[in-house]
């Protein structure tokens, strides 16, 4: 049986089966499990949630004479409850890059614990929660609607021990904003933020020493990472929840426009659109993320990198729409003013692909760190332009990530 109780009527041995609140407003990034720690429900009780519904099948009752709010045996009658009390919370409306971050850090933060717990779940054979992805996208999704940069940045920020977590949460982000570029429509975006967050899933069955080896891999541990696109279909093609189009990007995101991809060598328009999106956005981050074996590129000099590989790898008109969402000089770019200071891509103007805000901090003819300074590049009155970018391995800022974001990797 399924009932709805007040928080304050929570004792241990309870099974929650949802919360009557949004999925961010609750603290945890799940929604079914037993409560065992005297410390979970402290934390419900602190945080906004005054309702939840539990399921007396597999774990305690209320009290007898304790009368619960509501009670049911229909799952979908929770479901479609626990969407209306979401539907009104959802906030979309815009936000400045600065106020936006610490809301995009949160969602990182949950993200990456609910994406460890799929990987798991994958390594155990269990099925996939699609239902907490969904929730997910979802969050990520109205933080790119808030202010792309945000999101689409943060989430770059990871280190190489959660990599293969948070690589997913920022290409759900990437693939989002894309979409939205391209003008696809809301079922088409959440398919698109769909794709991007369950693409790698078929890398929880590689082994671990192959998938964060510090050098070079052999021809037969390349045999092995190029599985992950098939046993991650495996692994979700039975989920009658899923688009086919979601499972088309995580079978096909390493196809190339040329045919020499993988695994079916797909060439062209035979790879749908959304694979092709997958391709671009999952480049983008693996190539500016510090990995165990190179540090990441500067976003800036990845772009000029990615743009020579529209011949045969990417598809050249996603690509175009691809800088368009994020930038030729994206966020945490190290740029060169023609004043001769150098500073940090903070934001973008949208409108004016090459004179984004730029946060200047150093001068090259002092030779020295000066005040921080933010400097629109397309407002009226500004002289300044970008004159070359720069590449933060030569200068070796410390402080480079929390100048433009206010966090390090190790946040997440």
């Amino acid at each position: 049986m399924l009932k709805r109780i007040r928080v304050q009527q929570l004792v241990l041995g309870m099974h929650i089966d949802g919360f009557c609140a949004p999925w961010m407003d609750h603290p945890f990034w799940r929604n079914h499990f037993v409560l065992n720690d005297p410390k979970d429900i402290e934390r419900i009780l602190a945080s906004s949630v005054q309702e939840i519904w539990i399921d007396t099948s597999k774990g305690l009752d209320v009290p007898p004479g304790v009368e619960p709010l509501a009670q049911t045996t229909s799952a979908e009658a929770i479901a479609h409850e626990i969407l209306q009390a979401e539907a009104p919370a959802r906030d979309i409306a815009p936000t400045t890059a600065a106020e936006e971050y610490a809301r995009a850090s949160r969602i990182c933060v949950k993200s990456k614990q609910a994406v460890m717990a799929m990987f798991d779940a994958a390594r155990m054979g269990e099925a996939v929660d699609t239902e907490l992805a969904a929730h997910m996208v979802q969050e990520i999704s109205d933080s790119v609607l808030r202010n792309p940069d945000a999101m689409i940045s943060l989430a770059r920020l990871k280190t190489a021990d959660n990599y293969t977590y948070m690589h997913s949460v920022a290409v759900c982000a990437l693939m989002v904003s894309l979409a939205l570029q391209l003008q696809l429509d809301p079922e088409q975006t959440k398919i698109a933020g769909m794709g991007g967050l369950l693409h790698d899933l078929g890398k929880a069955m590689t082994p671990t020493e192959v998938l964060n080896k510090p050098a070079k891999l052999t021809d037969a541990e390349f045999t092995i990472i190029k599985a992950h696109p098939v046993q991650g279909y495996d692994m979700l093609v039975n989920d009658p929840g899923l688009d086919k189009m979601v499972l088309d990007i995580v079978l096909h995101h390493h196809e190339k426009t040329d045919g020499t991809g993988y695994p079916d060598g797909l060439a062209g328009e035979a790879i749908s659109m959304f694979a092709r999106m997958g391709a671009i956005c999952d480049v983008y981050d693996a190539i500016t993320s510090d990995r165990p074996y190179k540090k990441g590129w500067d976003p800036s000099e990845a772009m000029r990198k990615m743009a020579g590989w529209t011949t045969g790898h990417l598809d050249a008109k996603v690509f175009q729409s691809f800088v368009k969402s994020v930038g030729i000089y994206p966020t945490g770019s190290l740029v060169r003013l023609a004043s001769g200071r150098i500073g940090v891509v903070t934001a973008q103007n949208p409108r004016a692909l090459l004179k984004p805000v730029v946060k200047a901090f150093f001068s090259t003819k002092s030779d020295m760190r000066i005040p921080p300074v933010l400097v629109n590049l397309a407002a009226p009155d500004s002289k300044e332009k970008i004159i070359a970018r720069e590449d933060p391995q030569v200068w070796k800022f410390p402080d480079l990530n929390p100048l433009w974001s206010g966090f390090e990797p190790s946040s997440w």
